[in-house]
């Protein structure tokens, strides 16, 4: 696991822009809409990061979800629903294994974790992105905060508070801070293994 913040204007890989469609969030409080995937985002696209394609073989497919956050009440249970949802249209949930099972759980606390830590210190979310291609599953929360998530040290379990980017850091594989190259803001992603 390791930690990278990238400056203004660097993706955290070439080749990983991708597409997907996004779910604006319910004024009323109510459920989101369920999200659809934009038209090619199951199409053949780049491996995500550090993932090699052996030669003769097709890239892994690239399948990207977007939340729009902005305004919207309940942003974490919101997410959490939105996440699970893509993850039951990706087929890894329900889990067959407990191995699985326990993979889409850590998913589903990163994604409440990196979410509540924007509510608390980014001056609330503006979107959720889920990316998966291959084995790797890429999450991406946006704010408009200028701060940097760092997980607190040293981590003391009994403290109150404090644990969401201890959590995301002991979870993930990778994990970094990309900052807005046009505009004030930043997003904070974390790659995790795909529960499959």
């Amino acid at each position: 696991m390791s930690f990278r913040s990238l400056p203004p204007g660097v993706p955290p890989s070439e080749g990983e822009a991708g597409s997907g469609a996004t779910a604006p969030a319910h004024p009323a409080g109510g459920p989101a809409p369920a999200a659809t995937p934009a038209p090619g985002t199951s199409a053949p696209g780049t491996p995500a990061p550090g993932t090699p394609v052996p030669a003769g073989e097709p890239a892994p497919a690239v399948q990207v979800r977007r939340l729009r956050l902005v305004g919207a009440s309940g942003m974490v249970p919101r997410a959490r629903d939105f996440a699970r949802r893509a993850l039951e249209d990706w087929g890894w949930l329900p889990a067959v294994t407990g191995e699985q099972r326990a993979a889409a759980e850590d998913v589903l606390l990163v994604v409440s974790e990196l979410v509540t830590n924007a509510c608390l210190h980014g001056g609330g979310p503006d979107e959720l992105r889920l990316r998966t291609a291959g084995k790797v599953l890429r999450l991406e929360v946006s704010d408009s905060g200028t701060g940097t998530p760092e997980p607190r040290t040293p981590h003391r379990a009994s403290r109150p508070g404090g644990h969401g980017m201890f959590i995301v850091q002991r979870l993930c594989l990778d994990w970094g801070v990309q900052r807005e190259a046009d505009a004030a803001g930043k997003t904070v992603w974390a790659e995790l293994s795909a529960p499959v």
